[in-house]
């Protein structure tokens, strides 16, 4: 075992132990904080948080007394301007060093998809989000790219140059453009890394989503146990995360694949680079990031990608995939500290990794945008993951994970939830099996996620080398079925740490993803679990992409026309299309405002029209909440009773109303209830499911008045069974 000893030094001075001033809300709004903090166990979190203080302040006071005995260094500057210091001692006495990691950069791609002007064209920019960055320090608050944006969490710490270009590149407006950060209307909480856990769990509680930490123990002075083990502090920061599912911490992997600090690693020579990563980074649930070297076409997509020479390789000891995600780019020019208008280029993971932090809020922003809430950390890992851009061989590796983090894509797959896109949170059982059967879309890549946020692991290692004992507590399996044959995920060998993934039963991940090319045809998704499930439960998140989740398609009416009006009613019909909500949009053509209805037919009455007016008719396809076409032509007439004609709607073309359906929901949208009326037997069953295809209430139809006001705003199927047979329609849920 190579034991690496600290630079003997006299300790000249204590650093203070700080004091946390008043308790910050991370919530967005306060409305949003409730929702993010409802499911939390308030005393649970404060429990955590007390025992962590406690523990902070006896190892605090343990390792000033080894540090003087021992004549450790409490802090250094080193000489290529990165910082160390002495943060704790580990149980078998190895004094552990945090450093910042800064000597290469490797910026976002993509993110600038989602702005006003982008490939996407969203208006995400991180307005009203905030973002938690801990650092050697404090950025520099009064520096001219954060306005009043940035605020300090440890009043009594001090600047760094880290700290500043880390919150730059996450939150820097852009008053020099070139140094504009990922998430650039953001606000940011800064603060140093002395009591990170323990200030992390109180924001936490307090609904923060995202938190950034470019720094780690160094690796030249830790003994080659630590490296890929799960240890105390791993088990600290997962025990933080599974109590606060919304939250999600981000690290950086760490610039050490060169150094040849771990003699003994996993798998290979030091002189390979591989098993790097300790401390943090060994954590179940958070994202560790890599830096890669890309390459972009003109179109905005990877064109090639390489892990950067100097980027911590993994694998973690028991086989799981670390890093997570790359983020990819050129130099980052960024804000720092040496003034309000100073500036520097800097390289490294410590700028890959606020990359995709920014990134993550930006998603977050975006699907509360939508939804109107906030994803579950493992739904926002979950969909980083599935969505990242696989680069060399397929699968993931043990140098950039999953690949370059592609944030166009994952609002794409945002943008397009039931529809050709699945994204459910959901809560495995134990002894039970969650099962969907799914269409796939004609001949693409159909890939199949889950993702779960896992207990704090039982056992943490203590000085055993290379231990492969799997951390992993709660093991959710994924598999995909189609006549007779069985798809399974992808698995890492940390044993062959340099051998491209495999498929099988993956035993040590909490994140599993199924791909299944040129997928055709009808196939069954199940997601079971081994063994006994802590607290008899596992919340977790299904993600599906290339599926037809419903048959309709976003087509713009055609073929518009007028059916036997009479002196009261214009009955209007159009081309139908499976599956589908029309939104018909009338006025007169002296009005500025449109009356709207929704309908599931393809066709509609209009009534209250005066004799003589003229009237104008547009309507459009309803897929899903985000996927509808664009307005048809406006089309008019003068209403003239039974004598109404007009010369721009095509009336040689027939389409029949869909006669099949022997029931109908009003109101449509509905707000607090709605009315099944039709021929409707006396032993008929009625359901409501959601898009996602689960069943929210059920009940007998017959002149069913069903309370709704309970449900959340969007796209629902009721579907009706009689000796008959099922039919189903749509229903807005306003």
């Amino acid at each position: 075992m190579n034991y690496k000893t600290p630079t003997p030094n006299r300790v000249k001075y204590i650093l203070p132990f700080l004091l946390f001033c008043g308790v910050l809300s991370f919530g967005q709004s306060k409305l949003q904080k409730q929702k993010i903090t409802a499911s939390y166990q308030s005393s649970k979190m404060l429990s955590i948080t007390s025992k962590m203080e406690k523990e902070h302040q006896t190892a605090q006071k343990q390792m000033l007394r080894l540090a003087t005995a021992n004549n450790w260094k409490i802090s250094e500057r080193l000489t290529d301007g990165g910082y160390v210091e002495l943060q704790e001692v580990g149980p078998d006495g190895t004094p552990l060093y945090y450093t910042t990691l800064t000597d290469k950069v490797s910026t976002v791609s993509r993110a600038n998809t989602l702005y006003y002007g982008g490939a996407l064209d969203l208006g995400v920019h991180g307005e009203g989000m905030n973002i938690g960055v801990w650092d050697a320090g404090i950025a520099l608050t009064s520096h001219q790219e954060f306005g009043n944006r940035v605020n300090i969490l440890d009043t009594n710490s001090k600047i760094e140059s880290h700290a500043t270009m880390v919150t730059g590149a996450l939150v820097s407006s852009g008053v020099k453009r070139k140094a504009q950060g990922v998430a650039h209307k953001a606000n940011a909480i800064t603060g140093d890394w002395r009591r990170d856990k323990i200030e992390v769990s109180e924001a936490a509680a307090n609904g923060l989503l995202i938190s950034n930490h470019s720094y780690g123990i160094q690796t030249s002075r830790v003994p080659d146990w630590y490296f890929g083990s799960y240890i105390k502090v791993s088990q600290d920061w997962d025990n933080i995360m599974y109590n606060a599912p919304y939250y999600l911490m981000v690290t950086a992997a760490g610039n050490s694949q060169k150094k040849r600090d771990n003699d003994t690693p996993v798998y290979g020579k030091n002189t390979d680079g591989f098993d790097l990563l300790l401390g943090f980074n060994t954590s179940k649930n958070g994202i560790v990031v890599a830096a890669a070297d890309t390459q972009m076409n003109n179109s905005g997509s990877i064109k090639d990608a390489t892990v950067a020479t100097y980027s911590s390789l993994g694998p973690i000891d028991d086989g799981r995939i670390k890093p997570d995600l790359a983020g990819s780019g050129n130099s980052m020019y960024t804000a720092n500290s040496s003034g309000n208008s100073a500036y520097m280029a800097c390289t490294g993971t410590s700028i890959a990794a606020p990359g995709i932090s920014g990134s993550l809020l930006l998603l977050q922003q975006y699907h509360e945008k939508l939804y109107g809430s906030f994803m579950k950390a493992a739904t926002l890992k979950g969909l980083a993951l599935h969505t990242a851009d696989d680069v060399n061989a397929p699968g993931p590796d043990y140098k950039m994970g999953w690949g370059i983090m592609n944030t166009k894509k994952a609002a794409e797959a945002l943008t397009d939830k039931d529809f050709s896109a699945l994204i459910s949170e959901e809560t495995l059982k134990e002894g039970e099996t969650y099962s969907i059967t799914v269409n796939a879309s004609k001949n693409q890549l159909m890939s199949a996620s889950i993702s779960w946020t896992d207990a704090a692991g039982e056992y943490v290692n203590r000085g055993v080398l290379n231990d492969t004992k799997a951390a992993l507590t709660n093991d959710l399996d994924i598999r995909i079925t189609k006549d007779g044959k069985t798809y399974f995920p992808w698995k890492l060998n940390a044993a062959q740490a340099s051998s491209d993934a495999i498929t099988g039963d993956n035993t040590v991940d909490p994140f599993e993803r199924i791909d299944v090319t040129n997928a055709s045809g009808t196939y069954t998704i199940t997601v079971s679990h081994k063994g006994k499930l802590l607290d008899q439960k596992q919340d977790f998140t299904i993600i599906l992409t290339g599926i037809a989740v419903t048959g309709c398609s976003a087509d713009t009416p055609e073929y518009i026309q007028i059916v036997e009006p009479t002196n009261s009613i214009v009955p209007l019909e159009w081309e139908p299309m499976e599956d589908a909500i029309f939104e018909v949009q009338y006025k007169t053509d002296t009005e500025n405002s449109w009356n709207t209805s929704y309908v599931n037919e393809n066709s509609i009455n209009l009534q209250g029209l005066e004799i003589g007016n003229t009237y104008e008719v547009r309507l459009r396809t309803i897929c899903t909440e985000n996927i509808g076409s664009e307005y048809s032509e406006t089309v008019s007439f003068i209403f003239n009773g039974a004598e109404t004609v007009s010369d721009n709607i095509i009336e040689n073309e027939t389409f029949s109303i869909d006669d099949e359906l022997a029931f109908s929901v009003y109101p449509n949208p509905a707000v607090e209830q709605i009315r099944l009326e039709g021929n409707i037997s006396d032993i008929a069953q009625y359901n409501i499911i959601t898009m996602a295809g689960v069943t929210v209430k059920k009940g007998n139809a017959k002149n069913a008045e069903i309370n709704v006001s309970d449900l959340s705003s969007g796209l629902y199927i009721l579907s009706i069974q009689s000796l008959e047979g099922v039919k189903s329609t749509k229903f807005y849920k306003n």
